[in-house]
């Protein structure tokens, strides 16, 4: 009895480990993710990073209500400790046709950046040579940049070389760092 005891203490230690164990790579994917799938959020306007557990999200919002929405799911997000919110209302109305077409421009881009990240994250995650939930992907003007921890050289090269891979990625930027 004592010994079955042991093991089911073992068992919650190691769920529990588990459980505070989430990356801040996967910490970011999954604020992400949530971002992308909720209808009040433009999620192309709030880019995420976590340090630490510590999620922090700047960007332009339309809305008060998106910028409270964005800040709520990174606190109900797993993992996370604590929310940095740089975010900035930018409300009102665009004057003028040109701005218009400047503004719809510069969506595009982010738009397209964040497809990019998603695109690159997912092929990371797919990956059975690199483990995809340790590096973090952000991207802007189409230059991926991938941060996190590595096991060896071969996993880092995996990883820059699909990064490189993408359709769309003009170039790679490096700040892995190979170890645990």
């Amino acid at each position: 009895m004592r010994r079955l005891l042991g093991l089911g203490g073992a068992l919650v230690l190691v769920l529990a480990a588990l459980g505070c164990g989430k990356t801040d790579a996967g910490i970011t994917t999954e604020v992400k993710a949530k971002l992308v799938a909720d209808d009040t959020v433009k999620a192309y306007q709030i880019n995420v990073d976590t340090k630490d557990h510590v999620v922090t999200l700047t960007g332009n919002v339309d809305s008060a209500a998106a910028k409270e929405k964005a800040v709520a799911i990174a606190k109900a997000s797993d993992g996370v400790t604590s929310v940095v919110d740089n975010i900035v209302v930018a409300g009102g109305a665009v004057a003028g046709a040109e701005t218009a077409r400047q503004a719809a421009g510069a969506a595009a881009a982010v738009v397209t950046d964040a497809a990019l990240t998603t695109a690159v994250k997912t092929k990371l995650l797919a990956d059975s040579e690199v483990k995809g939930l340790k590096i973090d992907v952000d991207t802007k003007d189409g230059v991926v940049t991938l941060t996190g921890r590595v096991k060896n050289a071969a996993e880092k090269a995996a990883a820059i070389r699909i990064a490189r891979g993408t359709d769309g990625v003009k170039d790679v930027q490096d700040k892995l760092m190979i170890g645990r």
